[in-house]
């Protein structure tokens, strides 16, 4: 039977991963630092940590597939994951699902050398590339869902640029597919929404959609570097969001593609409608 590792097992794309395989029948293995499993339904659970050599061989015994997610704030997450990844491909893993992100090319820093090795090593690979999560905007402890809740304002530089925003659900249907199809996707899949939406754009729709007045500002890449590490970013975390708040504004994420519904077979959430969903 197959074993399927489900690494951040908790979060906005690996829950409904989990949950998704195991109503499929597969066997799950659910992976956070929290020794609390996830999600219920799921047959095993295991404390896993990137950084923590002793819990991987518990994560990785007798695992045939796994989805994987970066460690959080790591500036280069390469460095944790290719070791864990070099080991769990000898051991047998022989297919690996990958969450990187639209703005992070093969090869590039970071992830893009964790896509880089999977498509180069992996039997069998896949690589979720998601535009922006919707999610941020309404999830406490985001920086962007704090300052709207605080005062009604999305501060950013990425000026009149567009955002191909998706739902973590349509982000996870894809993920369920590229791990659970027969034949393996070996593909990168870029993710997105069905709009393209600047942050002005959102901004009126939020607005709409809760009675409140929702404003964007404005920023240069400076204010908004200092905007974040007044919430309490890290310096380095801080400026790495606002270099992408200017591909943005160069037009990187200005797409929709046909992903969600190509490969999973329904069309993905609008912004309004998920906005709605959750007022």
């Amino acid at each position: 039977m197959t074993r399927i590792l489900v690494i951040g097992a908790a979060g906005n794309t690996g829950r409904p991963i989990a949950e998704g395989l195991t109503a499929e029948g597969f066997t799950v293995r659910t992976a956070t630092r929290d020794m609390r499993p996830p999600v219920a339904a799921a047959a095993e659970h295991v404390r896993f940590d990137w950084a923590d050599p002793s819990t991987h061989g518990a994560a990785l015994e007798g695992v045939d597939r796994m989805y994987i997610l970066a460690p959080a704030l790591v500036e280069d997450p390469s460095s944790l994951m290719t070791p864990v990844l070099e080991r769990a491909l000898s051991g047998g893993v022989r297919r690996v699902v990958l969450l990187s992100a639209s703005v992070v090319p093969e090869g590039g820093p970071g992830l893009g050398q964790v896509h880089h090795f999977l498509r180069t090593q992996a039997p069998e690979w896949s690589v979720l590339q998601p535009s922006w999560f919707m999610q941020n905007f309404f999830l406490p402890g985001h920086h962007h869902a704090d300052s709207l809740q605080r005062d009604g304002t999305l501060v950013t530089a990425t000026g009149q640029g567009r955002v191909g925003f998706v739902a973590a659900e349509d982000i996870a249907a894809v993920g369920v597919r590229a791990l659970a199809d027969e034949r393996s996707h070996d593909a990168a899949h870029v993710i997105t929404g069905p709009q393209a939406l600047s942050y002005d754009d959102l901004a009126a729709i939020l607005s709409r959609v809760t009675g409140r007045p929702i404003r964007h500002v404005h920023a240069t890449p400076e204010e908004a570097q200092r905007h974040l590490q007044a919430s309490g970013m890290p310096e380095v975390y801080a400026r790495f969001l606002t270099m992408l708040d200017t591909l943005i504004r160069d037009g990187a994420e200005d797409r929709v593609t046909d992903t969600v519904l190509r490969v999973t077979g329904r069309a993905p959430r609008d912004f309004e409608s998920f906005a709605r969903a959750r007022r």
